[in-house]
């Protein structure tokens, strides 16, 4: 952080993403391209975050992500989308509908079990193919809470893909700390060093999560944190809580996401804020996509290209068919279980953190696993929104005026929004005995 503020002083003129100037020049163009993506195309704004992100690391300018300034602005982005996420988890709703909780724990377990037995079949050494697919089986939650909010998506497809989602990343987060501390523990020589440490990092992750989403809640019933002004209360005890994890070197990715689904699962209504907590959860949003797609080179890459689009052409497949085969007997038609198994696709921020705690901790055992790790997320950045995008359409649950409409031919109309098209929404085919008691749209 010093070596950061050092240049920003000394250097705050020179044109580089570390110094200001060029910091502010690349959020002005992320910011501009995601807004020409977005009205022209009707594509997410993060598609536009995205490119910007590939051409930095294309000009020799990625992004390192050893690096502590870097690793503070990830944190904090994806602890305040995955505190979102989390919050739209209604666990009262797997107690309904518990098909639901099995499709999701089947489609994780195909997707990781597939993913580590073409990882093998391609040469990846179990080492490095057993904590891939672990993070492979993850769908990005915080890719798509931005997806959701920008296209105002709402029902049956788009609640359980939040739920999904959430599963998924907490899986496999769980499932890469048990591996992790297997493997410490299964050392005669530092087994009995690491049962402390490794026991104080799980149950402390899970009790500050607590903790934050209890001193939420009090607060929340004093005021509104639903307004403008009061959310920034609701930002500042999530980084609060990140701050304490980082300290105590504990999940930064469990925490927010746990604190979460326990503020939410404290109330019968629903959470709805401000998409991404306003302005300031923006600009962290816009921060993250940009880093993760500059997180790659075509040098690392390259060598392992071929097995990362093999890789991702698996897990899309594994989860697909995952979630078909319960489809049925969670309440969820054919159709609809078709485009909600084709928006799990996005891998982003959350598998690149997990592959970079991993590898912090495992050293040399780890090596190999974040050239295919960055390979397989350079291979979906840019595509699984517009998948994402694609299958909730396709499913009848973006709202018409997010959907792309003629350009207007010009003069005085040439500003005036799209009339929103006629067609009747198609309806989700889920019985009610399955379906969400409420669907949690996200504040536009």
């Amino acid at each position: 952080m010093a070596d950061a503020l050092q240049s920003l002083i000394q250097q705050p003129w020179s044109l580089a993403p570390h110094t200001l100037l060029g910091a502010i020049l690349l959020g002005l163009v992320a910011a501009l391209v995601g807004e020409v993506v977005w009205r022209m195309l009707r594509w997410p704004r993060l598609v536009g975050y995205a490119m910007v992100g590939t051409a930095l690391t294309l000009a020799g300018q990625g992004v390192d992500g050893g690096n502590a300034n870097v690793r503070l602005i990830v944190d904090a982005a994806l602890g305040v989308l995955l505190f979102e996420s989390g919050a739209r988890l209604n666990l009262r709703w797997m107690r309904h509908n518990p098909w639901l909780l099995a499709s999701s724990l089947l489609e994780a377990a195909m997707t990781a079990l597939i993913v580590f037995v073409g990882a093998q079949w391609l040469g990846v050494p179990a080492a490095v193919a057993v904590p891939l697919c672990l993070i492979l089986m993850s769908s990005s939650p915080a890719l798509t809470m931005r997806v959701v909010g920008e296209l105002s998506a709402a029902g049956q497809v788009t609640e359980r893909l939040i739920a999904m989602s959430v599963l998924n990343a907490f899986y496999a987060v769980i499932a890469l700390q048990l591996m992790g501390a297997g493997l410490l523990l299964s050392e005669p020589d530092t087994w009995t060093q690491a049962l402390g440490p490794v026991m104080f990092s799980f149950f402390g992750s899970i009790l500050l999560a607590a903790l934050a989403g209890e001193a939420i809640n009090i607060v929340a019933r004093r005021f509104d944190l639903r307004h403008d002004h009061a959310v920034l209360l609701m930002v500042g005890f999530v980084m609060l809580a990140l701050v304490i994890a980082k300290t105590l070197h504990l999940s930064t990715l469990m925490v927010p996401l746990l604190a979460g689904v326990w503020l939410r699962n404290r109330h019968d209504r629903p959470w709805v804020w401000p998409r991404h907590f306003g302005s300031l959860g923006a600009l962290l949003v816009m921060a993250l996509f940009i880093s993760v797609n500059a997180a790659w080179s075509p040098r690392l890459i390259a060598p392992v290209l071929m097995v990362a689009l093999a890789l991702v052409l698996m897990r899309f497949t594994a989860k697909l068919v995952g979630v078909l085969l319960l489809a049925r007997p969670s309440g969820l038609g054919t159709r609809q279980a078709v485009w909600l198994g084709c928006a799990l696709t996005p891998l982003s921020g959350t598998a690149w953190v997990m592959g970079l705690d991993y590898a912090a901790q495992q050293g040399a055992r780890a090596e190999g696993l974040l050239p295919i790790l960055l390979a397989c997320i350079a291979c979906l950045e840019l595509a699984a929104p517009l998948i994402q995008r694609w299958a909730l359409m396709r499913a009848g649950e973006v709202d018409r005026s997010t959907a792309p409409a003629p350009r207007p031919s010009g003069g005085a109309g040439a500003d005036a929004p799209a009339e929103p098209r006629t067609e009747a929404r198609t309806e989700p085919r889920a019985s009610t005995a399955h379906a969400q008691p409420q669907v949690e749209r996200s504040a536009s």
